[in-house]
């Protein structure tokens, strides 16, 4: 069975709205739509919506490491901008995140996003194929789960033990 993992940026959209940044259920990664705001969900690149997009690619590219994926692996980005007259703006930060990847892509105007300080919104699928990746990052996990089942089995040996030495 594939395990689904859910992964959380903590800013307070995701608690109030009920979603993650990032879900990953075998090889594929879907990041969520992302703004430009840092953890404490100060905007970040004021009203340039080249720093806008730029910094939303940073995230992005954080939150696939977190899920064991790399810009590379990204096949698909949707960018939701408030304004398409912009478009070259944007389309150079695409660039320099994804010139030599060249995902599939779409840049939808929105009347308005999360806050009206928002410029754009972009979301992201990665696959990803490269089995030494996926090694590596279901051997962290698995190596967890296994640390954990043998601290589980220590706790009731030990426990066990008490037990049994306090039964005639």
């Amino acid at each position: 069975m594939t395990e689904r993992i859910n992964i959380s940026s903590g800013v307070k959209w995701e608690g109030i709205v009920g979603y993650s940044r990032a879900v990953r259920i075998g090889n594929i990664v879907e990041v969520t739509g992302t703004v430009a705001a840092d953890e404490n969900g100060n905007l970040q690149g004021g009203s340039d919506a080249y720093l806008q997009a730029s910094y939303i690619f940073k995230k992005i590219e954080k939150i696939l490491g977190r899920a064991g994926a790399q810009m590379s692996d990204v096949t698909r980005t949707r960018m939701f901008v408030t304004d398409i007259s912009r478009w070259e703006e944007y389309g150079k930060a695409h660039f320099e995140a994804f010139g030599t990847v060249k995902p599939a892509t779409s840049m939808i105007e929105v009347k308005g996003l999360i806050g009206s300080e928002y410029l754009i919104e972009i979301e992201a699928t990665a696959v990803i194929i490269s089995n030494e990746k996926q090694h590596s990052f279901f051997s962290s996990h698995l190596f967890t789960a296994i640390k954990h089942s043998l601290m589980f089995l220590r706790f009731l040996t030990i426990a066990g033990i008490i037990v049994t030495g306090l039964l005639p």
